[in-house]
């Protein structure tokens, strides 16, 4: 596993040669993983400073001892904090860096903001994800026998209806914003992007790789074609990793 530095784009990003340089974060990250794409995003948005250490799923890389012997499901990503604290899941590690660095918050500041933010963001990531990600894909194939077309009907089959949920739920938000009288939104919660962004980009980026029919979404896609066009965003993608194949 090769380390890849990226210093962020902002001034509260750590300076190169800094005496923070040594203590840099490293992110355990796979350019194809929804999960390690959510982290990359918000370390973005936040200009941090961090190392990428590729950990290259398809070849079993994150098996290995030195990197399994420090996350209990073998799985990406992980962050190893500044202090060299091993942190594991894409949520937990985004709510890690929100609190930990103020700047550019990924929550909004009310806690029925909040709440929305986190529900947008976990029907994605407790719904969606979990049906599709790459051992349940293999899964179905190697040991249930799936052909491929059975295998990519099933992605698409939760894919397309979880994110109409998700649709039909950022319609029910900007109702309720209406009634508040607040501005629409222009993100999924708000004028800027959360935690909610950072997990619904990453998914459609997936179903477009897996053709999934993403018609007759304009809210959902509306979002995603604003997130696509900010820097950080770009940056995050995963044909900028170092790892991209």
């Amino acid at each position: 596993m090769t380390a890849f530095t990226y210093s962020g784009p902002r001034e509260n990003a750590s300076p190169c040669g800094s005496r923070y340089a040594a203590r840099i974060m490293k992110l355990h990250t796979y350019f194809r993983s929804s999960a390690s794409y959510r982290v990359r995003i918000a370390l973005q948005l936040k200009g941090l400073s961090y190392d990428s250490v590729p950990v290259h799923l398809v070849r079993g890389e994150q098996k290995a001892a030195a990197y399994a012997s420090h996350v209990g499901d073998a799985l990406v990503p992980a962050l190893v904090t500044d202090e060299g604290h091993w942190l594991t899941q894409s949520m937990a590690i985004i709510e890690y860096l929100d609190e930990t660095h103020a700047e550019t918050p990924l929550l909004p500041r009310d806690a029925l903001g909040r709440a929305h933010v986190r529900a947008l963001a976990q029907m994605v990531a407790c719904e969606i994800h979990p049906l599709n990600n790459l051992r349940v894909l293999k899964y179905l194939v190697h040991q249930m026998g799936a052909s491929d077309e059975a295998k990519n009907g099933w992605y698409a089959h939760w894919v397309r209806s979880g994110l109409e949920a998700f649709e039909r739920q950022l319609a029910l938000l900007d109702a309720e914003r209406k009634a508040m009288g607040l501005a629409p939104s222009t993100f999924c919660w708000g004028d800027a992007p959360t935690l909610a962004e950072c997990c619904l980009v990453p998914q459609i980026y997936n179903a477009q790789r897996f053709n999934v029919n993403l018609e007759a979404l304009p809210r959902l896609m509306d979002v995603v074609e604003r997130c696509n066009a900010l820097p950080a965003f770009q940056q995050a993608h995963p044909s900028a990793c170092p790892d991209a194949e």
